[in-house]
């Protein structure tokens, strides 16, 4: 500020006590006054002066100090203890030093000496100002910190600490979450709130961060409170710093953020500090149906509503004082037990059986609607718990059972999945070494056992020369990219035996097949090329796993049936099989499951129900094969009921076409 203007700008906003006995000082100055001020106050001396200042807002006071009754500086002196922040201008006709002395000692913001020198004072009004503006902005700035700290003080923990990490201060907010009072954590280190099982580096990166980078740390620590309860603080430190960039406090800031952190990443700090952790894992076992037929949202209400429930019927005797709602229908309770008990696995199953029966009989009710819900439960203790309890809910699920102790578990799953590495990696070394054979049994007519077809059933050369049955790597190739190679390699294997042999060729086909277009592309490519001999070829749909399309499937057999191929069911009596799957294919053959004939011998059962099969397959002018022949009295018994065909070992295994 250097200039009248500006200086206007703030005086024309104040009011000015003018405190003079001589009227014609009095009369000449209030005319410069009265210019610069927005009100100008007069008073003839210093009781005149003291009332004007009591009954009126003043903002400087400007006084002549020799008056009667009330001398300037006594005057000032009244004025400074009423109101400290007062701006007092002294004007004197002395020059005597007693009163320079004393105007010092009062702190007032100006002396001036008679007669007034107008760019004197200007530049006394300037500095005046200045400290006003200061004042200003330093009152701001403090109602601003309060504001801050209103909203700090209610959204988060606040403490301060020497430099030792003593705590010199928390706020309400801190005690509240920590369950101490201030009492209690002032004087105190901050390992008073620390979880003991925090990482060490942890803190050994904070405080590198804090007092030698002299910077901001932010991170998520595990924090207790004063009865032990665990709690995840979202955390900010930092180091307050003087001019000189020396460090004289530490401050931070944490919010409790338990209740959003993941429950998978708080079971999982769980599991790995407890000593014996021992879960228990309980899943709805309609929870997708659930979701399906109510909705997201209502599903999740009935989830939640189940989850109180579940924790109330959970028996309070087993001491669980964790429990994590998942998600999709799963719930997770678990304790350190410390010590594995087998005894109290064994009461823990006896009381899970009792709560799964409770949860049977229980109705949840949402939106005037009764819910019946059903659990499996899965227990696991020790190393690799996690892991254990959802392999163990795989294989309820897979066995439809309702409650397994899955220990273990994991352990085999890894090992499965090793098996399959090595199988995959088996199965394209022989893909590449063109060791993904065919080998042909034969079958005969039961009424002449002459040879009249023959099964093409793929193998596998392994690395020592064995020959690998593809019960030990065709599901696994399923679960590979290797499975397309395989069906390919048996189809070049099946119509190239055309040429060996007079007789029909039969090979299996799968859902699978038929929904892979490469495959199918190869299929018609072989057709196509072997039109002449495409009559003698038999696709033995298999049964043995889900139809995604069956259209897509009639549609395949339409086309192949173009070129002369017949079309088998395999494995009928037993998987999928169902008329529905008849009516579509129409198929010119069936072949009966191998788990009814090998067992025809001894089983009325299986016995009776071949016997309805081929009432059936006759009835509907349809060829049967039985698998599974093994000897001449299971080969006696079908040629007596009617079975036109035969395929075991009782007429030949499996071998390389001659």
């Amino acid at each position: 500020m250097n200039n009248l203007e500006e200086i206007l700008t703030y005086t024309k906003k104040m009011t000015l006590l003018y405190v003079e006995d001589n009227k014609e000082i009095r009369d000449t100055t209030l005319m410069i006054f009265q210019e610069l001020f927005a009100k100008v106050i007069l008073a003839i001396d210093g009781e005149d002066g003291m009332d004007k200042f009591y009954n009126n807002k003043i903002n400087i006071v400007f006084s002549d100090i020799n008056m009667p009754k009330l001398n300037g500086l006594d005057m000032a002196r009244k004025m400074m203890d009423f109101d400290k922040s007062i701006s007092i201008f002294i004007n004197s006709a002395h020059n005597e030093s007693e009163y320079f002395t004393k105007a010092i000692e009062l702190n007032v913001d100006a002396y001036f000496l008679k007669p007034l020198k107008i760019d004197v004072f200007l530049k006394s009004l300037e500095k005046l100002i200045q400290k006003i503006k200061l004042q200003e902005s330093f009152n701001n700035n403090l109602i601003f910190l309060k504001q801050y700290q209103t909203l700090t003080d209610s959204y988060s923990a606040v403490s301060k600490t020497d430099l030792e990490g003593i705590i010199t201060y928390v706020n309400s907010e801190f005690c509240r979450l920590s369950g101490y009072t201030r009492a209690e954590l002032i004087g105190q280190n901050h390992n008073i709130v620390r979880h003991p099982e925090n990482i060490a580096s942890i803190y050994s990166d904070l405080w590198h961060c804090i007092k030698n980078k002299k910077e901001m740390w932010k991170g998520i620590l595990r924090n207790k409170t004063k009865s032990g309860k665990i709690y995840y603080a979202d955390m900010a430190i930092k180091p307050i710093l003087d001019i000189d960039d020396n460090i004289i406090e530490y401050i931070s800031l944490r919010k409790n953020i338990t209740e959003i952190m993941s429950p998978k990443k708080q079971l999982y700090d769980f599991v790995e500090f407890a000593k014996e952790p021992l879960l228990v894992l309980l899943k709805t076992d309609d929870f997708l149906d659930i979701e399906k037929f109510y909705g997201y949202k209502l599903s999740q209400e009935i989830a939640e509503g189940f989850a109180n429930n579940l924790f109330e019927l959970m028996p309070k005797h087993l001491g669980f004082d964790k429990f994590y709602i998942i998600g999709n229908g799963e719930y997770i309770f678990a304790q350190d037990i410390e010590v594995s008990n087998s005894y109290f696995i064994e009461q823990l199953v006896d009381d899970l059986k009792m709560l799964q029966r409770m949860v049977n009989d229980l109705k949840v009710g949402i939106s005037e609607i009764d819910y019946d819900i059903s659990v499996v439960a899965s227990i696991a203790n020790g190393e690799g718990c996690i892991e254990n309890v959802h392999y163990g809910i795989k294989a309820l699920e897979k066995n439809k059972q309702d409650l397994i102790i899955a220990n273990n578990l994991a352990q085999t799953e890894q090992e499965e999945a090793e098996n399959n590495l090595k199988v995959l990696k088996m199965i394209k070394k022989a893909l590449e070494n063109s060791k993904i054979i065919s080998y042909f049994q034969p079958i005969v007519d039961n009424n002449t056992q002459e040879i009249v077809k023959y099964e093409s059933l793929v193998r596998l050369i392994d690395e020592d020369n064995n020959v690998i049955s593809p019960y030990f790597f065709l599901d696994i190739a399923k679960k590979g990219k290797y499975y397309a190679q395989i069906t390919n390699r048996v189809l070049e294997n099946s119509f190239k035996a055309l040429n060996k042999t007079s007789k029909c060729i039969t090979l299996n086909i799968s859902a699978l097949d038929i929904e892979k277009p490469s495959t199918v592309e190869k299929i018609f490519e072989l057709l196509e090329s072997n039109r002449a001999d495409a009559n003698r070829i038999v696709f033995e749909l298999l049964e043995d796993e889900e139809v995604k399309d069956i259209e897509e499937i009639t549609q395949f057999i339409s086309k192949v049936k173009f070129y002369g191929v017949r079309i088998a069911i395999d494995d009928f009596g037993a998987g999928y099989s169902n008329f529905e799957r008849l009516l579509k294919y129409q198929p010119d053959i069936l072949k009966i499951d191998g788990s009814l004939i090998k067992h025809i011998e001894t089983d009325n059962y299986s016995l009776s129900v071949v016997k309805t099969i081929v009432s059936f397959a006759k009835e509907q002018n349809i060829e049967m094969v039985a698998e599974y022949v093994k000897n001449e009295n299971i080969y006696k018994i079908l040629k007596n009921i009617g079975v036109e065909y035969s395929q075991g070992y009782y007429f030949g295994k499996p071998d390389l076409m001659k």
